[in-house]
């Protein structure tokens, strides 16, 4: 089957096929955030029309195993070139699809559990082939991705499968980050704390299956110890002093960086958390302040290699990524100070720096396409 698929996508036919599979998928996972985006301002209070009951529910399981689970198993299956590594970011996108228009729960969570399996085929290939600490760190990240599906797929408490997917999220950007700064020189002591950092949020993860107080602050602790490494050792530090898309990614990873810390903190007192206003802060600190600064310092890298159009940076980029972390601080202190209207409003103001970043980058590709016709335009008049 495997050879039948790499063959098929060999013709001619399937190579003109597959930049409209691309932006078809594109699409579809831009429908997913906003479902997600959707779904979340439903489930802090917002009044809005829904399609069915239960998306209010579904809002984490549709930005991490919808949305993301298919944008990293698409960036992958791209990076690997194999047919049959579609199959993974396919799967997800349909489990997201099932999620958005009212499918059975358990029905998204199998294609879904299915999709993370391709994934951790395809990191465990990619670790055969290349032997290292950043592929090394990946594939336990799609682990940890997995071992989260299938806790959600047996109907285990949703805050465990969270702080699963979490994990998966930050061994994943933690790797991308490893392998960005691959050429450098990391004295010792850097290479123990990282593997400390990465022990103890595998060892809090395993500990939650059983112990959910104990497991979450020792995996706080871990999260602690990997943020605070990003921001002493991450190669961003350097290219901050880079004027451009250099220092806008820096920006974005140091900063998100820092909501990592909080994150920790907030799990590392907390222990074992299942909703509330302290669980809202945990989970927000993590997916909105460290996954989605990740995702804008990202984007400009991973849009032209997946969709092969150009991203054109612009200082408007900081624009969103201020009100993302504003919005963010204001919606945590709203938690931490039972504050429920700001809270709201934090909320409703992630999802426009959100949306406004999205406008901004869709802009930008349409911008970077104008130029090349334009420079043609002016060669040929010479």
């Amino acid at each position: 089957m495997k050879r039948a698929i790499d063959g098929a996508l060999s013709q001619p036919w399937t190579s003109r096929l597959m930049p409209v599979v691309r932006i078809a998928l594109a699409v579809g996972v831009v429908s997913l955030l906003i479902g997600g985006i959707w779904s979340g301002l439903m489930r802090m209070g917002w009044a809005l029309p829904t399609l069915h009951g239960q998306l209010a529910l579904l809002h984490g399981p549709l930005f991490v195993c919808g949305m993301l689970g298919t944008v990293i198993g698409l960036e992958r299956a791209v990076a690997l070139g194999r047919g049959w590594a579609f199959v993974g970011p396919g799967l997800t996108f349909i489990g997201g699809i099932a999620m958005l228009i009212g499918a059975p729960v358990s029905l998204a969570a199998l294609l879904v559990t299915g999709g993370s399996l391709v994934l951790l085929a395809i990191f465990g290939l990619i670790a055969q082939r290349q032997p290292a600490r950043f592929t090394v760190t990946m594939a336990l990240g799609a682990t940890v991705w997995l071992g989260g599906n299938l806790f959600w797929l047996a109907g285990r408490p949703l805050a465990l499968a969270s702080l699963w997917w979490a994990g998966f999220l930050i061994l994943t950007i933690l790797g991308e980050r490893l392998e960005l700064g691959r050429l450098r020189n990391l004295p010792s002591q850097a290479l123990w704390w990282f593997a400390a950092g990465i022990g103890a949020l595998l060892s809090g993860l395993i500990l939650a299956g059983i112990a959910m107080d104990a497991g979450m602050r020792v995996a706080g602790a871990g999260f602690l110890a990997l943020g605070a490494w990003l921001l002493q050792y991450d190669v961003a530090r350097r290219t901050l002093r880079r004027p451009g898309l250099p220092r806008f990614s820096a920006v974005c990873i140091l900063s998100g960086s820092g909501w990592l810390i909080i994150g920790g903190m907030i799990a590392l007192i907390s222990g074992a958390l299942y909703a509330g206003p302290r669980y809202d802060a945990l989970l927000h600190a993590l997916f909105v302040g460290f996954v989605f600064a990740m995702i804008f310092g990202h984007a400009p890298i991973i849009i032209p290699a997946l969709l092969n159009l150009p991203v054109r940076f612009g200082v408007w980029s900081y624009v969103p990524l201020v009100l993302l972390h504003l919005s963010l601080l204001m919606r945590i202190g709203g938690d931490l100070a039972g504050l429920g209207d700001v809270r709201r409003w934090g909320g409703m103001l992630n999802a426009t720096a959100i949306m406004l970043f999205l406008g901004l980058t869709a802009l930008s590709v349409w911008q970077g396409r104008q130029t090349p016709s334009r420079l043609n335009r002016v060669g040929s008049t010479e």
